[in-house]
């Protein structure tokens, strides 16, 4: 039986406007090697925005998906890790903050291996990047061999997946910590207030904040905050972006971040198999992995995954969206998996009765429907909860979640996220991700991924 890891998307045909639609912004984002996630607010290219932007830019042109990853993993520092930002020098240094003269990264991150040519942040996001590498490869199986880009990419995504489980095994329990609030990619999260509570923020003065010239200060982060997070990454700088040995105010496990390293590990093993190299390393490496997430982070209680504070040693008991993004993990114990499903439909996250799954619990205590992270839908979740809906049998909610995300993409204009009640846009539009990530959804098609399955799982170890 065919897994639709090895099946090639067909062509977007149910809605070609909204196609168009999606298709322009890619291309007035792109900058000749990447796309930006907006001109106005977000000019530089981010990490995990290239990976979930290449899943969509391979259904317009798979060699430009390819050039997106060879760009930002041509970023990449000796230590293995991929920054979160690779700066463009012909953007001005006040139309982002923190900018490369803050980051310094070429003179700072000298001793961790970050390269000396290309200035870039010292902090990383979630590892999308494996999955998104060979979904583009399947895009065009025989331009990407031709042009040898899995084995290009392989060596790269191999040293990235061995940092994070090395040097960001800060709790020795198997899983990568993040140490700033903006690495899990949920920079608002309230999963962060208690963490944050410990950090004297920055000087109000010291730093401006360019984020609000372009959007609304009242679904941005707070002064407050924007502070506590400048302090922390002044602070992982002025250490030389050492991960061992000092002492970290602030490394939390996150379930969303090992989850989706979970799935790229996978996917890993796949493009080891591709370029002739062992993929047994790789899918014993996310059976380690898995089983340390159940272990550490579940929680029957919430009936989802916590994060975990490893300053405090406890679990944060807020409910975000990253606990239930595990619903992507193969060989999730099934028990798990129906609570997981039970949790998402639940009045903390209503999938199937709102238009999208909220970022934060909608009963929690700090929930907001506009303010960055802390209650907004945003399409990259929606979207791997679609896929994990799926996978695990789901197929009705997977398509109703997946309907839902398309019509509000179409009405929002491509926002960055949403009101999850009303699908009304917040943050900035014309956002790279939602573009790429409605291109994928409407390439897809549901009926044949369907076909795939076995006793309720979908056939293969991926998507």
């Amino acid at each position: 039986m065919t897994s639709l890891l090895d099946s090639p998307v067909p062509a977007a045909e149910d809605d070609p406007a909204l196609r168009r639609g999606a298709a322009r912004v890619l291309y007035a984002n792109w900058t000749g090697a990447s796309t930006v996630p907006s001109r106005g607010l977000y000019p530089h290219q981010w990490s995990w925005d290239s990976a979930f932007i290449a899943i969509g830019l391979r259904h317009l042109s798979a060699r430009r998906a390819q050039r997106e990853l060879e760009t930002l993993l041509g970023a990449q520092w000796a230590d293995g890790r991929v920054p979160h930002i690779v700066f463009n020098p012909a953007v001005p240094l006040d139309a982002y903050f923190p900018s490369p003269d803050f980051w310094r990264s070429s003179r700072d991150g000298a001793a961790a291996g970050a390269p000396a040519g290309i200035e870039t942040s010292g902090i990383v996001q979630p590892p999308v990047h494996a999955l998104a590498a060979w979904l583009v490869h399947l895009a065009d199986p025989e331009a990407s061999r031709r042009r040898r880009f899995l084995p290009r990419m392989y060596e790269a995504l191999t040293a990235w997946h061995d940092y994070l489980t090395g040097a960001r095994d800060l709790g020795d329990g198997g899983l990568a910590a993040v140490l700033h609030p903006w690495e899990p990619g949920m920079d608002n999260s309230p999963c962060w207030d208690a963490p944050l509570r410990r950090i004297e923020p920055a000087a109000a003065g010291s730093y401006r904040r360019a984020d609000l010239d372009h959007g609304a200060a009242a679904e941005r982060p707070t002064d407050l905050d924007y502070g506590r997070y400048v302090r922390l990454a002044s602070d992982y700088r002025d250490s030389g972006y050492a991960d061992e040995g000092p002492q970290h105010a602030f490394a939390v496990e996150d379930p969303g971040v090992n989850a989706l390293l979970i799935v790229s590990e996978h996917a890993l093993a796949r493009i080891a198999a591709e370029t002739g190299a062992d993929p047994a390393p790789h899918e014993e490496r996310a059976g380690r992995l898995t089983a340390a997430l159940v272990e550490r982070l579940w929680s029957p209680e919430a009936g989802m995954f916590l994060c975990r504070d490893l300053v405090g040693g406890e679990p944060i008991a807020e409910r975000s969206v990253a606990g239930l993004l595990p619903l992507v993990v193969p060989g999730l114990p099934q028990d798990l998996v129906d609570a997981l499903i039970g949790t998402a439909t639940g009045p903390g996250f209503r999938l199937g009765e709102i238009p999208m799954v909220p970022s934060y619990d909608l009963t929690g205590p700090a929930f907001d429907p506009s303010r960055y992270w802390r209650g907004p839908a945003w399409f990259n979740t929606g979207w791997l909860l679609e896929r994990g809906l799926r996978r695990h049998g789901r197929a009705g909610a997977a398509e109703r979640l997946r309907t839902s995300m398309l019509t509000a993409a179409g009405a929002c204009g491509f926002a960055e996220y949403v009101d999850p009640f009303t699908a009304e846009a917040r943050g900035t539009r014309e956002f790279g991700w939602t573009a790429a990530l409605t291109l994928d959804l409407l390439a897809r098609d549901p009926a044949e991924e369907d076909a795939g399955r076995t006793d309720g799982v979908v056939a293969g170890a991926l998507v």
